[in-house]
């Protein structure tokens, strides 16, 4: 019985096979992982804003954008904050991604429109605060709270300041640390490095009659 040679063609193909097939395999692993959020994920309609850190999609339903802390509507900034979101998500259909519940159940999410971060888009207008929360874009966001803050952008500009430029006359500064409230006079202590942020509600009084009566306390650093 003659034996003929071994074939070579199918040798000359180990060379191609071996760089194909990772390639192959790479893009399958890849698109697996996109396709969840970008291709079979239609995302939900936005039926409303409710402030600078808050949407509801449908069917009525509150989601609050992850690593965001937009100040109350009747705060300084707070509409800006409110009109600033509503011009990324109104009319639009929206994908919600790392769903995680807040202190209260409700439901908190990175938002995407299309490939666009929302959460990111927001904290760049600087009216809203970056939130320190736990998700695969949180050094994203944080690196980029920490520019908007640095230069003084939105609220860090508008909101915040160490003196009253608006009304010279009323220097008494109302200062909120957690629920505590308390007020500094010139001559205490910590008045010359204490910041008035009126995007969290703090305040500047002309008297401390006017400071006691909106609650607050007169500073323990005061003499």
């Amino acid at each position: 019985m003659r034996v003929g040679k071994p074939a070579l063609g199918w040798i000359a193909l180990i060379p191609f096979l071996l760089l194909t097939i990772p390639s192959l395999v790479l893009n399958a692993v890849l698109l697996g992982k996109k396709a969840p959020d970008q291709i079979n994920d239609p995302g939900v309609a936005v039926e409303g804003v409710i402030d600078g850190d808050t949407i509801v999609v449908e069917p009525k339903t509150r989601v609050r954008l992850r690593h965001i802390d937009a100040p109350e509507l009747a705060y300084c900034g707070g509409k800006e904050a409110k009109e600033a979101l509503e011009k990324l998500v109104t009319g639009k259909r929206v994908r919600l991604t790392e769903q995680v519940p807040d202190q209260r159940g409700r439901g908190m999410a990175l938002v995407y429109v299309g490939d666009v971060l929302v959460n990111k888009e927001l904290l760049a207008s600087g009216y809203v605060r970056f939130h320190h929360d736990v998700s695969t874009r949180a050094d994203e966001l944080k690196a980029l709270g920490l520019e908007i803050k640095t230069a003084k952008k939105g609220i860090f500009g508008a909101c915040q300041s160490t003196v009253n430029t608006k009304n010279p006359t009323c220097v008494i500064k109302g200062n909120i640390d957690r629920t505590r409230k308390t007020y500094h006079m010139p001559g205490c202590t910590q008045y010359p490095y204490t910041v008035v942020e009126e995007d969290i509600g703090e305040q500047w009084f002309c008297t401390e009659k006017e400071a006691r009566a909106a609650g607050y306390t007169k500073s323990e650093r005061c003499e």
